[in-house]
């Protein structure tokens, strides 16, 4: 399975939407091999665009130190949220002499053209989308739908206001790391025909899945497309550049679009602050990918008592160490080879579209089954599905901690430490034997103020974050 994903501009931190695209195709990509299925996974990286060049100018920094900075804060990003690193992941800048081979070979075929400026110097190469009949496949846009006025402001140097451009000519004041040279004279690549150039020279023309943000649609996908099939499609009309397309919702805030432009984001990192890089995930994973997610604190609360809700239940049937990478390799295993009818619901819902919401609510029901068999004292049993909790869990990148770092996180959320509430949970034990009740209660309620639930059994009392 070859799979490329549009990856990260590299000019700041990534925010909250960022982390839905690299969690979202991460779990893609993990519930493909689970499946059994060998991927090969491109997800890029963006180091040369406008914002780059002008973040650096900005700062009076090369834009090489500028972009490798970003890409290790994203890779320290990727790995506190569980996100596998990709098979490959190339720098549009490692790609210039291919990008300069697709433009050349789109020029030979009459999709391309370098018309000159009005004071006769050479302008721009622009790709010619009226030359191109099935533009709009994707977005389903039609060109008479696609004024210049709503989409693209009209540059003298082109032909058609829809015409995007493929090289861009250097400008006076463009720093020299900004510029390549080319049969076009100085310049760089447009950043549409980089995702094409990278994606077919790691996975060849026509591959299985491409993804990126709904906002990538149109036009730099529909772009791709009729960069890609326009230079090597040839005479295969039935190998289309991509056989499936994958859009993940945006990260909304106030019904608005998380974005740097509209200064409405969070970075990761500052959410880390306040969160675990688990709970992150499985807030993302918590709405289906195509479906809007509404960024809130308390949506984050919720996710983080879910998640503790499982962990609890993995607890009570003994899971409590952290599974070595041979004990989750078996357990992932057997749970997608298991014909428990809540593995199967899981695996169907996963097959459907990649419904994490669905699949999420059959771990929901392990849960219950585990704490129900645990109180009639059936150990055996509730092991088994504990097991079974813990295999599904980790094909979405979840469940993998030991219960005593759950524990711990839900106590420094709350303000204490983990002795602390160990210790409250002792005197409020001592109480209830002395039967100074009202001690014990006034013990319970101080502790679910602060946000610790306590859960009595015949094992004793164990809390979590509520």
């Amino acid at each position: 399975m070859r799979m490329y994903v549009c990856g990260m501009t590299v000019y700041d931190y990534c925010h909250m939407g960022h982390a839905r695209v690299l969690v979202v195709f991460d779990m893609v990509r993990r519930w493909l091999e689970a499946s059994g299925l060998r991927v090969t996974y491109v997800r890029n990286i963006t180091d040369i665009d406008d914002k780059i060049i002008a973040r650096a100018v900005e700062r009076n920094e090369p834009i090489n130190e500028l972009t490798q900075r970003f890409i290790h804060a994203m890779h320290e990003d990727c790995e506190a949220l569980g996100v596998l690193p990709p098979t490959h992941e190339p720098r549009a800048t490692e790609y210039v002499p291919q990008m300069i081979s697709l433009i050349d070979t789109l020029k030979d075929k009459g999709l391309a053209y370098q018309d000159p400026q009005p004071d006769g110097s050479a302008g721009d190469v622009h790709f010619s989308v009226r030359d191109f009949p099935s533009y709009g496949q994707l977005s389903g846009k039609s060109l008479d739908e696609l004024r210049a006025g709503e989409r693209v402001a009209v540059v003298l140097d082109k032909r058609d206001p829809l015409d995007f451009v493929l090289w861009k000519r250097a400008k006076p004041s463009e720093p020299a790391d900004a510029i390549w040279p080319s049969p076009y004279g100085p310049g760089r690549p447009g950043w549409h025909i980089e995702c094409s150039a990278m994606s077919c020279a790691l996975l060849g023309y026509h591959f299985d899945i491409h993804g990126g943000g709904a906002d990538l649609q149109f036009p730099h996908h529909e772009n791709e497309i009729a960069q890609s099939e326009g230079a090597l499609r040839g005479d295969r009309p039935q190998a289309p550049y991509a056989n499936l397309w994958m859009h993940n919702g945006f990260v909304r805030i106030d019904n608005e679009k998380m974005s740097k432009s509209l200064g409405n984001f969070f970075t990761i990192r500052e959410v880390l602050t306040k969160f675990s890089p688990e709970v992150v995930r499985a807030f993302i994973l918590r709405a289906h990918y195509r479906s809007p997610l509404n960024y809130s604190d308390f949506a984050l609360q919720e996710a983080r008592a879910a998640l503790v809700r499982l962990y609890t239940a993995l607890e009570l049937a003994g899971f409590t160490a952290a599974p070595t990478d041979e004990q989750a390799k078996d357990l992932l295993e057997a749970a997608m080879q298991s014909p428990h009818e809540q593995a199967v619901a899981f695996r169907e819902a996963m097959q459907d579209d990649f419904n994490t919401p669905e699949a999420l609510a059959a771990l929901f029901v392990l849960a219950t089954d585990i704490n129900r068999l645990v109180a009639a004292q059936e150990g055996k049993e509730a092991s088994a599905l504990a097991a079974l909790l813990r295999g599904l869990g980790l094909t979405l990148g979840l469940l993998g901690r030991s219960t005593r770092a759950v524990r711990e996180e839900g106590a420094h959320a709350s303000g204490l430490e983990a002795s602390e509430i160990e210790a409250f949970i002792a005197e409020r034990r001592e109480a209830k034997a002395s039967k100074n009740f009202a001690r014990a209660d006034e013990i319970r309620k101080m502790l679910l103020d602060r946000g610790i639930v306590l859960e009595d059994s015949p094992q004793g009392t164990t809390w979590r974050r509520g």
